[in-house]
């Protein structure tokens, strides 16, 4: 696979929604956008009950921003507009009328935790740790942190925003409450996501949208916040500290 790509494919009423980048999953404005509208569709689809999202390959889930996308940012208008792809896509999926499971393969970096943060239950393989590296670039998870925040605690996020070039397990993860469960597998984490999304799709869906808005109450605000905080980190982005961090990068 050499090319991006976001599609959706329908397998007994299970709307699986992937995406792929050849630069390890990371989430380039295009791609952002794709995945927005592929989640509009699917919780419009009346032939989806359910929704699962996962990335293409067998290694790393997410690794986040494009880094290329980052370091082009020479204004806070294009910084702004640029982080709030995530700031996008995460009020997306938290307003889908539909449950959204995350299937996790691999390594979460960045975006890719708050990606997985956005889900309503995740599933993952012993392969996905996870890693908030925003604050060793010089800025910092500002987009993310209220869906990192609210799935494994204030405590568990400034723990994982702090110490910002270590991984945590995925058994770290599903202790703080990021995932459900963690399987030995791919194989059999996908037999598990096949078969609990497949659940899921015999379930009342006007209980299933009710039960997801109780779920997320007091997020409202999110429509303002995350773009408040996508114009933090753009303008930080700008900063000769930033800049001369990320060609160490590059």
């Amino acid at each position: 696979m050499s090319s991006s790509y976001v599609k959706t494919h329908i397998e007994n009423q299970v709307g699986y929604i992937e995406f792929f980048h050849p630069s390890h999953n990371s989430l380039p404005s295009d791609v952002l956008g794709k995945l927005q509208d592929a989640i509009v569709n699917a919780g419009n689809d009346d032939d989806i009950k359910t929704i699962v999202l996962k990335s293409g390959g067998d290694r790393t889930f997410c690794a986040g921003a494009s880094f290329q996308e980052l370091i082009a940012i020479d204004s806070e208008k294009s910084g702004k507009a640029f982080f709030s792809g995530f700031a996008n896509l995460i009020n997306t999926m938290r307003k889908c009328p539909k449950f959204i499971i995350g299937r996790v393969q691999g390594k979460a970096v960045g975006g890719g935790v708050g990606l997985a943060s956005a889900t309503d239950y995740c599933l993952a393989s012993k392969f996905a740790s996870i890693k908030l590296s925003e604050l060793s670039l010089a800025f910092g998870p500002f987009v993310i942190e209220p869906a990192v925040t609210r799935k494994i605690g204030l405590s568990n996020m400034t723990q994982l925003s702090i110490d910002a070039t270590n991984f945590k397990s995925a058994e770290w993860a599903k202790e703080k409450g990021l995932f459900v469960e963690v399987f030995k597998t791919i194989e059999d984490l996908d037999e598990a996501v096949k078969a609990f999304a497949e659940k899921l799709a015999t379930y009342s869906p006007d209980a299933m949208k009710q039960m997801k808005s109780v779920f997320w109450t007091n997020t409202e605000h999110w429509d303002d916040l995350l773009i408040e905080r996508a114009a933090i980190s753009g303008k930080l982005a700008l900063s000769d500290f930033t800049k001369e961090t990320l060609k160490r990068y590059k």
